[in-house]
């Protein structure tokens, strides 16, 4: 196999469904998926037991006592069976080579980066229905849609080449050898953000990977929902403590899991 998809999840079954159904449709097939749950929701549970997967699969799950994304994905990290991970969340639908342009440039050392466009819910109901997107009459007027340019695919951006700035979470992927070296993702963050993206990218460079950009080619669709959005303050505090004390590996990893 030639990755791993991980699929972060949080009892949004409608959603996990449209985007197993966008991997049927996927250019590369030569992949195992993950659904990494951050919590024990029975849906869920009943819903992946009954799914007719067409790749090998693991459904990894942990009791819910509030945010802890980063544990079940070191988890998911140690029960992968290749050395290339790509991770995306359970609102984010693939374009159908979205797959195809993460193993394309895989290699050791470097963190491949896309982005997303944010749909409005008359497009995020088609795509959770199955239906096809056309995005051209809402590329100008917007219509509740963000980040639209996001969400075409243009072959000639493997020479443009849009820069990306930082890592996006649901839009990543990444050498396991490269995530274990700084000891993955650090589980003392305890609220949504940073942790699973740019805690991650600022120790990646600081042990000499580089971000390398997917935009318009690894594209994919956030499906409309209401904004949990949180306080990053505590976060960004936490984050500029380690910055400041070089901790590239984290204390509180996924070694003990090894």
């Amino acid at each position: 196999m030639k990755a791993t998809l991980i699929i972060s999840v949080y009892k949004n079954t409608a959603a996990l469904k449209a985007i197993l159904h966008s991997l049927t449709l996927q250019t590369e097939q030569d992949f195992e998926v993950i659904i990494s749950e951050d919590g024990e929701d029975k849906e869920m549970a009943e819903f992946v037991k009954n799914y007719p997967f067409r790749w090998q699969w693991q459904h990894l799950s942990q009791e819910d006592r509030g945010w802890r994304k980063e544990v079940i994905l070191n988890k998911a990290v140690m029960s992968a069976n290749t050395d290339w991970l790509i991770f995306i969340d359970g609102d984010c639908v693939l374009h159908p080579r979205f797959i195809e342009f993460h193993t394309k440039y895989k290699r050791q050392g470097v963190m491949l980066a896309g982005k997303r466009v944010k749909l409005n819910p008359e497009l995020s109901e088609k795509l959770v229905r199955g239906e096809k997107l056309n995005l051209f009459p809402y590329l100008f007027s917007r219509r509740g849609c963000r980040y639209v340019e996001e969400g075409f695919f243009i072959p000639i951006a493997r020479f443009l080449r849009r820069p990306v700035k930082h890592l996006v979470g649901s839009n990543m992927s990444i050498s396991k050898q490269d995530l274990i070296a700084i000891n993955g993702f650090d589980e003392n963050y305890t609220l949504p953000a940073t942790g699973e993206d740019y805690d991650i990218e600022w120790r990646m460079i600081k042990n000499g990977c580089k971000i390398v950009s997917l935009r318009n080619l690894a594209v994919q669709y956030h499906l409309y929902h209401k904004e949990n959005w949180q306080d990053q303050k505590q976060n960004m505090a936490y984050c500029r403590h380690v910055q400041e004390r070089n901790q590239i590996v984290c204390k509180n990893g996924i070694k003990k899991y090894q």
